[in-house]
């Protein structure tokens, strides 16, 4: 799987809304092993791509608050919704005052996607006739081995470039307008 396919497939699996996360879990264990630790590898790259300070603070102001946790189910509804507004989005962080909006964010409450994180593992652990609802150490350091192997590294390492919410006013007055009196969270 490239990342034009991976991207195919995260549009498709869009038009599923409120069971975006299920038909994607399931299409994707009809896939090979191989198909499976890409679409993982790709997924986990953009991850990575995007753990940076200014998006963390643009989370931060549109929810009225941001921890690690909250900042990777952002990420992850973030990636959920398809390349154009990832790409967007990791370019100007301000594009999502006029993105956010009530369909976009489904029965959430505000942009976070946390089940949208498991996907790849849940389908692996489907193709390998397991239960991913039962907790399996073994089969998890199984994939994190073909993904280090891969060549995945995680990043982990951030510098923020703002302290409080006075600087997020200042980096994103449209997101600041949208959000700031009235966060999501």
């Amino acid at each position: 799987m490239n990342k034009t396919e991976y991207w195919n497939l995260i549009d498709k699996s869009k038009s599923y809304e409120d069971e975006q996360f299920e038909w994607l879990t399931a299409e994707l264990s009809k896939r090979s092993i191989n198909e499976i630790v890409d679409f993982e590898f790709i997924f986990q790259s953009y991850m990575n791509e995007s753990y940076q300070s200014h998006l963390w603070g643009a989370a931060y102001l549109i929810m009225g608050g941001c921890s690690d946790d909250s900042f990777d189910y952002f990420r992850g509804w973030l990636i959920s919704q398809g390349q154009e507004v990832y790409e967007k989005t990791l370019k100007d962080p301000e594009f999502l005052a006029n993105y956010i909006s009530d369909e976009n964010l489904g029965d959430e409450a505000v942009p976070e996607y946390e089940e949208f994180l498991n996907v790849g593992f849940d389908a692996y652990a489907l193709k390998k006739g397991r239960d991913p609802e039962e907790w399996d150490e073994k089969l998890y350091d199984e994939m994190l081995d073909l993904l280090s192997h891969r060549g995945l590294v995680d990043n982990t390492e951030i510098e923020f470039n703002w302290e409080d919410e006075d600087d997020l006013e200042e980096m994103f007055p449209a997101l600041w307008e949208q959000f700031g009196e009235d966060p999501l969270g």
